[in-house]
């Protein structure tokens, strides 16, 4: 897929971000095709020195989230550097996409209302914390806070021990989403001829709010039910046998998720009889008879590796996978099939890529994340950025 072919090829993005999720945002919208320009405090993004490891001068997170842009340096309090910027941003920007602290953007007239007043066709998206309304929408927040807050942690782990966070920055990222598709959506109705035609808008996404929707099963079983999900390890509650069981060399995740598989198991696993126990009769009663159940299968997992395992269970039709770590998943025969890492022009690692194609063919990196400030003079002319 070409330049000119990308989805949203000519769509012009300032993004105002830091950290992850505006940034991860603007990455989406630049892999899509969009030329995105990414405004950075004169010290630059706190992504930038969130390491090490470090490779081409700033952080593997930062080299992770900002490939295909170009950055410049502006200092947001400086009246006549904002000026310019917002002038930039009349002239030839369809998106704004902002992360900044509560009410930042606003204070220095970079808010929603002030450019959309200059320009009504402006999409502006607003990534905030705990929301654009309620008597927390002022207070900052960051991936492990809503974790906590959207109650994420607290389904997370094993019983009984503390509270851990999902490694991935799922809430950021998941926010980032959010703001895609809210963007998208916005452009695609600023292209209609009816109501909204021609019209931009404002888009609110927020952290907490990504964190709440990740929460949607568990929050249907507790308001089915009045009982508080608890941690379930590696498992899911609702759904049995549906975990991670210790074999001779590894873990292996075990998915038999109706009672179709649940008899496959049993055969695999070479006790067919298990089907015919009235405590595993159907899956309510193997949830509720969960911890003999996995005891049973556990004490036969641990005979044979995780590949035995495996060859077996494939050839039977029960879903499994190995417990995977970073480098086995990218040395993976699959994750190169799909041609999931990527080479990136100027960039001394490669990249996962964007995970979607189109007419079966995925969006090519064009440049690497970029250096701090060099598109400055480009957008801004001549500043004093020090």
């Amino acid at each position: 897929m070409t330049d000119s072919t990308a989805p949203l090829a000519g769509i012009v993005v300032v993004e105002l971000g830091h950290s992850v999720a505006a940034p991860y945002a603007g990455q989406v919208l630049a892999d899509l095709g969009a030329e995105v320009v990414k405004v950075e405090k004169p010290e630059g993004d706190d992504a930038r020195k969130w390491g090490p490891p470090f490779v081409d001068g700033t952080a593997a997170t930062f080299q992770a989230l900002n490939r295909n842009k170009r950055s410049i340096v502006c200092d947001l309090r400086d009246e006549g550097q904002r000026s310019r910027l917002v002038d930039f941003i009349a002239g030839r920007a369809d998106v704004v996409l902002q992360n900044l602290r509560p009410g930042q953007a606003d204070a220095v007239g970079l808010g929603a209302a002030a450019l959309l007043e200059r320009k009504p066709s402006l999409v502006y998206c607003n990534i905030g914390a705990f929301g654009a309304q309620g008597p927390l929408a002022g207070r900052p927040g960051y991936d492990p806070l809503m974790q906590a807050f959207g109650g994420i942690m607290s389904v997370v782990g094993e019983e009984g021990r503390a509270p851990v966070r999902v490694g991935p920055s799922i809430i950021d990222m998941g926010s980032a989403m959010w703001a895609v598709i809210g963007i998208v959506s916005m452009l695609y109705r600023r292209r209609g001829s009816g109501e909204g035609g021609g019209k931009g808008g404002v888009v609110d996404v927020s952290l907490f709010e990504t964190a709440a929707a990740w929460m949607s099963m568990y929050s249907a079983q507790y308001l089915a039910s009045g009982s508080v999900p608890r941690k379930n390890g590696s498992g899911q509650a609702g759904i049995v046998p549906y975990r991670a069981f210790r074999t001779a060399d590894g873990d292996l995740v075990v998915a038999a998720g109706n009672d179709a598989l649940f008899g496959k198991l049993c055969e695999a696993l070479g006790h067919p009889g298990w089907t015919g126990d009235p405590r595993f009769a159907g899956n309510p009663e193997r949830v509720r008879n969960a911890d003999s159940l996995n005891a049973m299968i556990a004490a036969e997992m641990e005979k044979r590796t995780s590949a035995d395992w495996t060859a077996v269970f494939d050839k039977a039709g029960v879903p499994c996978a190995p417990v995977q770590d970073v480098r086995q998943m990218l040395e993976h025969e699959q994750t190169r099939a799909l041609g999931l890492l990527q080479k990136v022009p100027g960039s001394s690692i490669p990249l996962i890529a964007l995970p979607v194609r189109f007419d079966g063919k995925r969006s090519m990196p064009r440049t690497a994340p970029p250096a701090l400030g060099e598109y400055t003079q480009t957008v801004l002319g001549k500043v004093d950025t020090k």
